[in-house]
């Protein structure tokens, strides 16, 4: 029975769960702007406590590996890996958006038609993919600037849901019969334990030493406009 801590900072939810067997024992979440270099740790402390376990008896460490926000993600896959060396434990990295998808779809079990995660990438973009109902893979990972013709090819034949922080400011472009719209939080951990278990039991880690978060684009620092 893997047990797996179990990571989610590519967006500005801070979540740390873990699951014991695929099933959640502990979890300790929050909401809000630059909340991961100051809580994550202690997120994880608590709900290692809560578990009534110890460091050393884990047997995995799962982290959210993006796209998503550029400094979350960078604290996230730090800590995680940072702990992978001291514990001598493997590293497990779930894609944020097919973790978002599998949440829906463990809220929606009868759910048939096709999901597509959204995380807000600044005005209009979106990182976004769309998956099937048994997460399989139907557009692949891009960043996309969202407008009227946005994903019509899919909606003229299927239903689909969106949702994520950055479904919200599209639900006015993409307006079509088949285009439903969830504001449900799917960046939980809690989210992350089945694929977790099933790459855990697949031997599916990461070389703890080269892994790098999946930034999708690269992070650009811009200059403030000085001041006439």
């Amino acid at each position: 029975m893997p047990k797996i801590l179990l990571l989610e900072t590519a967006t500005s939810f801070c979540s740390v769960a873990l699951s014991i067997n695929g099933e959640i024992i502990a979890v300790k979440e929050a909401f809000g702007q630059n909340l991961h270099a100051g809580n994550l740790t202690l997120f994880i402390e608590d709900v290692i406590t809560r578990s009534n376990l110890k460091y050393n008896d884990l047997d995995a460490v799962c982290i959210s590996k993006g796209p998503g926000s550029y400094t979350g993600l960078r604290i996230g896959v730090s800590t995680a890996k940072g702990l992978c060396y001291a514990l001598e434990k493997p590293l497990i990295a779930l894609e944020t958006l097919e973790m978002m998808a599998a949440g829906f779809m463990i809220q929606n079990p009868d759910y048939t038609g096709l999901i597509c995660p959204m995380i807000d990438a600044r005005r209009m973009e979106v990182y976004t993919s769309v998956f099937d109902s048994k997460l399989q893979l139907v557009e692949p990972t891009s960043a996309k600037i969202i407008d009227e013709p946005s994903f019509e090819n899919l909606l003229s034949a299927h239903r689909i849901t969106f949702l994520g922080d950055g479904a919200a400011k599209c639900i006015e472009t993409l307006k079509h019969e088949h285009a439903f719209f969830s504001d449900a939080n799917f960046n939980s951990a809690t989210n992350m334990a089945q694929l977790a278990e099933q790459a855990f039991s697949e031997a599916k880690f990461e070389d703890v030493a080269y892994f790098e978060p999946f930034y999708l684009k690269d992070f650009v620092v811009t200059q403030p406009k000085k001041k006439v």
